[in-house]
Formats: C-alpha cells, sequence, structure tokens
C-alpha cells in the first residue's frame, strides 16, 4: 500500500453500524439486550452475535468505532483466554 495515499475503506452497512450502536448502549437487566436485538434489528441473539464476533475483525468497523470495537476484542480475548 502506498504511504503517501490514505487508504479508503468502503462505509459500513447500516446493520453492521446499528450492531455497533447497540453495542454502545447499556442495558438494564437480563434479556433486556435480546429483546431489542429482536425488536430493533429483527434478528435471533445468535445470528447478531455472529455478526458482531465478523465485525470486530473488520478494519471498516474499527475505523467506524474504535472504543467499542476495541472494548469489545479485549472481552473476547479475555474470554479465549479464560477457556
Amino acid at each position: 500500500m502506498d504511504k503517501d495515499r490514505p487508504s479508503r475503506l468502503p462505509p459500513l452497512h447500516r446493520r453492521e453500524q446499528d450492531i455497533l450502536a447497540l453495542e454502545r448502549r447499556g442495558f438494564p437487566g437480563p434479556g433486556a439486550k435480546e429483546r431489542a436485538i429482536r425488536e430493533e434489528l429483527g434478528l435471533v441473539p445468535v445470528r447478531y452475535y455472529q455478526l458482531l464476533n465478523a465485525l470486530l475483525d473488520d478494519e471498516r468497523a474499527l475505523a467506524h468505532d474504535p472504543v467499542t470495537v476495541n472494548r469489545l476484542r479485549r472481552v473476547r480475548e479475555t474470554r479465549r483466554s479464560e477457556r
């Protein structure tokens, strides 16, 4: 890659942005997040977490929301190391 030219990543799709936005929110109790996933995104939680996990490895997501992506990467790595 040419260091004199900044890389231009395509923007995230709306659903990908919505997933990251949901991860930035706090939820009051058990089940609230899963309910929001179903109602707001129209996804079952299993599919949501599959998409989220893939997003954590996407450089576009990191460019879009570095704080959230880095936090979730740390959480994921901690959980992996505990296994």
